[in-house]
């Protein structure tokens, strides 16, 4: 009975810590680190095309035809309850959806810009709707907006891809543009988890913390990601999984198919490298905003759903060895990961070549009490000369991951993060 016991307790930890009204800075970055995986949305008007959000602006598409899809632009399908629902069903415990891409389209009811939602066939506040979506099933929220803006008269450049430099700009009265809008999702749609910018061309470190420290004022315990051209709290490795780092918290952000919007036939990943980047994530002691690109009609692409919903299913039954805990104590390895809570050690074995599966690790500071296959078998426990070795069979290894717990005498939480 452990482990659905061990489940239960890490869900109920994370949401009500998420619940708490008056949480600090800290406690909800901590909130964040435990929830380990999350659900990062692109979509718009681009969806029409099946090309890449932004970047296909003035390239594959030219600049005048992409800036007007949105007067054909009427996903009638869209559903948030239904995002939501699928959000959770995966196992994901945050929504991260794009409010402004680097396209400059505004996909909720915005009073700075006509270029907006409320302006297509449409005419529906998508952010609204899938805040109320969120608040009603118990889902965290943030939004990915974009520092750049390619279509606006005073950002200094334009597409393609940031490449063309205007004649004329004004990079103060953009930024003030930027905090306008800011602030305004966060008023409208927050209190929120997250905001996460991107591509911070011609912003420095002083413009960017300026960009936080507005909406700071409004939301102080908000967490930001690194991409205003400041620090923030923490860093965004791109399509690849993150080194390990225990000192500064990191997301990695990758796609389940190979573009960031809707791709028509695009190559969704297996399940195994789906799990993998989730656990890797994890034992790196990082989070994974895993992206979905919906299509033009509003829903999510049935097979990106089909394997969102078979990861939840792994979480079901093995969630506790990744929800609520730390990487560590050993860094990655070729063969897998370790993830740590309090005196647990979790093992994940993710590939093994050659013969029966012999992991052996230094004993400093760990003294184990006992340690078993999560899924059943004889596992053997040896210690000598300062090194336990864990040995079992090979029809004991399980598709994915196998996983070893072992249960200690003390804390392993403060043990220094050791190459094995």
């Amino acid at each position: 009975m452990k482990k659905p016991i061990l489940l239960i307790t890490a869900l109920l930890a994370i949401t009500s810590a998420f619940c708490q009204v008056n949480t600090s800075h800290q406690e909800k970055l901590k909130w964040w680190q435990d929830a380990r995986f999350g659900m990062f949305i692109h979509w718009g008007p681009v969806s029409l095309k099946g090309t890449e959000i932004g970047w296909s602006r003035g390239k594959e598409i030219p600049v005048a035809e992409y800036d007007t899809l949105y007067k054909q632009f009427n996903p009638v399908q869209f559903n948030a309850d239904e995002w939501v629902k699928l959000a959770k069903d995966a196992g994901m415990k945050y929504i991260v959806f794009t409010s402004k891409h680097h396209d400059g389209f505004c996909m909720w009811d915005t009073k700075y810009t006509d270029f907006n939602i409320m302006n297509s066939p449409f005419k529906r506040d998508v952010m609204k709707e899938l805040a109320d979506a969120c608040r009603k099933q118990g889902m965290a929220l943030g939004f990915y907006h974009s520092t750049c803006d390619w279509h606006h008269p005073d950002f200094p450049v334009t597409s393609p891809g940031g490449s063309v430099r205007r004649a004329t700009s004004n990079l103060d009265r953009y930024t003030e543009y930027l905090k306008n809008e800011s602030v305004e999702i966060i008023k409208n749609y927050g209190p929120l988890l997250v905001m996460w910018y991107d591509v911070p061309m011609e912003f420095d470190s002083i413009r960017g913390q300026g960009v936080i420290e507005v909406i700071r004022k409004v939301q102080p315990d908000i967490i930001v990601n690194n991409r205003t051209g400041a620090k923030g709290d923490f860093d965004t490795p791109e399509q690849r999984i993150g080194g390990f780092q225990n000192n500064r918290p990191w997301e990695t952000c990758m796609t389940i198919a190979n573009q960031w919007a809707w791709k028509p036939n695009d190559e969704v990943k297996t399940l195994e490298k789906c799990l993998h980047s989730l656990i890797r994530s994890a034992g790196g002691d990082g989070n994974l905003l895993f992206n979905v690109g919906p299509m033009p009609d509003g829903r999510i692409e049935p097979l990106q759903a089909t394997r969102l919903q078979e990861m939840g299913q792994w979480l079901q039954k093995y969630g506790y060895s990744i929800y609520g805990t730390r990487g560590g104590p050993f860094k990655p390895a070729d063969w897998g990961v370790t993830t740590r809570n309090e005196n647990t050690i979790y093992l994940h074995l993710l590939s093994w070549k050659g013969g029966a599966p012999k992991i052996d690790f230094p004993a400093k500071g760990i003294d184990i009490k006992w340690c078993r296959l999560v899924d059943g078998g004889e596992v053997k426990l040896i210690k000598q000369r300062g090194f336990y070795t864990i040995e079992f069979k090979n029809e004991s290894l399980q598709p994915f991951d196998t996983i070893v717990e072992i249960e200690t005498t003390k804390n392993v939480m403060d043990i220094k993060p050791m190459d094995i």
